[in-house]
């Protein structure tokens, strides 16, 4: 296949790169004659590391080059020209204007492609004479790496084109995942779910972000934390992304954005690439202060008390306490001076303390989703005595003989703690993604696993816990704090309803049928 990339910047020459390689001939264009001489010098650096590393033969490396040609113009008439993939600055009157003249001088057959991260395809498309050419096609920086592409149809887009660029991707060795035109797509959509949590629970004074971070980290299982991530990509760009899908969906409660982030934006604080974000950076930046020591009495006795209906998460923080070597005391009455351990799910220790009569002083909460890494999570009230928080601290970190002990993050007491909110929030926002039917439940897993990094995909995810308990959760969130971003969505709700799978489709009108009336 022929195809013309125009715009030479990050994301057009690695989209030149990916296709030179994977066989097709690609002519990279740019307004800019230098702009294309340096994407065209970064893709031969490329290559050239690429064999240097063993991951490339030379005589593959000079094919790819061979097919690389660099034309100093974009408006050049190209009649073997196949597919156009436009990859210029984020503005509509760009795009538009880019395809209006590619229009007039490109045979009819040619299909156009926007790598438009933001932007709505169907708005692009209608300023085209011919809008059923034209499809969103979004790649992910750097593109050979990332290897997941966003295929997006607009209102008016001809169906034989998304599956064409389906099996075009595939073919070049990337996955494709299809998605309606909506704001931020799927990856940017989905991964709202995280950020937008961490944001709430920095807000409400939970944690701090090197909190929520190793929370995130060993609790989840995350490669990054929220706000180390935020720092990697930029704050200005994650807060300009979580304001327009917000806007976009009309203000849609569990997208809701944080007034953390206006003030941090002006100031600057925008992460990696300004030297200082959530955490500071630099040959200069001190380091990061270490999680403080664990200092209290690991032999002081402890009652474990179920917070809510189901008695297995106590039985299990019981049975692994007395593994490690602690004293555990049973009964149904706590003993004086005896610390009580709550594992809470989608509520508050408060409540139990409120519900059960417990000791506030010495009542503490505890996350009983099972930990990705050595990490227990420690809620505490206001009520708490601090010497009776380091002691519960201490018989957490205690650990079996042979193992390493845990690490004891300390945290303020909100419904659900921080891993369980963050978690619920992920799978609200796919959820709803599939509700919509903006993709199918095996593309947001796809997607999500692909684009952002996650160990497993969100809708998966719940079905780990199970579609009732993670209902059981969204629903003490919404319950306790009255605040509706948490309330459940009819996707969970439904499935766990009928005993159906989260990643399950289950049936839909149209699958009930007869080809008659489908064909009608």
């Amino acid at each position: 296949m022929r195809i013309r990339i125009v715009g030479a910047g990050a994301m057009g020459r690695g989209i030149a790169q990916w296709a030179a390689v994977a066989g097709h001939t690609v002519e990279l264009c740019d307004v800019r004659a230098e702009a294309v001489a340096e994407a065209a010098g970064f893709v031969r650096s490329m290559l050239e590391r690429a064999v240097q590393k063993g991951r490339m033969s030379a005589e593959d490396a000079a094919g790819a080059l061979g097919r690389l040609v660099p034309l100093g113009d974009p408006w050049a008439v190209g009649p073997d020209v196949e597919l156009v993939v436009e990859a210029v600055r984020e503005d509509l009157a760009t795009k538009t204007e880019v395809f209006g003249r590619l229009e007039q001088v490109l045979p009819e057959s040619a299909v156009f492609a926007t790598n438009t991260s933001s932007l709505s395809v169907t708005r692009i498309a209608a300023a085209l004479k011919d809008p059923t050419r034209l499809a969103g096609l979004h790649f992910f920086n750097p593109v050979p790496l990332m290897r997941i592409v966003e295929v997006v149809p607009g209102a008016a887009t001809r169906p034989e084109i998304p599956p064409l660029l389906t099996a075009l991707v595939e073919s070049c060795g990337h996955r494709a995942v299809t998605v309606a035109d909506t704001p931020g797509f799927l990856v940017n959509h989905a991964g709202r779910g995280l950020v937008t949590e961490a944001l709430a629970l920095l807000e409400e004074t939970v944690a701090d972000p090197a909190g929520i971070d190793r929370i995130a980290r060993d609790v989840l299982g995350l490669r990054m934390g929220p706000f180390e991530l935020m720092d990697l990509t930029g704050l200005d760009v994650t807060a300009a992304v979580i304001d327009s899908i917000w806007d976009g969906f009309r203000h849609e409660d569990r997208l809701r954005p944080s007034y953390l982030t206006p003030n941090r934006v002006a100031a600057g604080l925008h992460g990696r690439k300004t030297g200082r974000g959530w955490f500071p950076y630099g040959p200069e930046a001190a380091a990061p202060a270490p999680e403080a020591p664990v200092t209290g009495d690991p032999d002081r006795p402890v009652h474990v008390v179920a917070g809510n209906s189901d008695a297995a998460p106590a039985t299990a923080l019981r049975e692994a306490l007395s593994a490690a070597g602690a004293t555990v005391v049973t009964g149904t009455e706590v003993p004086a001076g005896a610390l009580v351990l709550v594992p809470v799910w989608g509520t508050t220790v408060a409540s139990a303390v409120a519900a059960h009569g417990l000791p506030a002083a010495r009542t503490f909460g505890v996350d009983p989703l099972p930990p990705a890494g050595r990490r227990r999570v420690l809620a505490v009230t206001p009520a708490v005595e601090a010497a009776a928080a380091r002691d519960a601290r201490a018989v957490l970190a205690r650990a079996s003989d042979g193992d390493e002990p845990f690490a004891v993050s300390v945290v303020r007491d909100t419904a659900g703690s921080v891993a369980q909110r963050l978690l619920a929030s992920i799978v609200s926002v796919s959820a709803s993604i599939a509700e919509r039917a903006l993709a199918t439940p095996g593309d947001i897993d796809l997607a999500v696993t692909t684009g952002l990094g996650y160990p497993v995909g969100p809708l998966a995810w719940g079905d780990r816990i199970g579609a009732a308990r993670m209902l059981e959760l969204h629903r003490g969130l919404h319950a306790t704090t009255g605040d509706p971003r948490h309330r459940p969505t009819r996707w969970v709700t439904e499935r766990a309803a009928l005993g159906l799978a989260l990643t399950d489709p289950g049936t839909s009108p149209a699958d009930c049928l007869g080809d008659e009336e489908s064909a009608v």
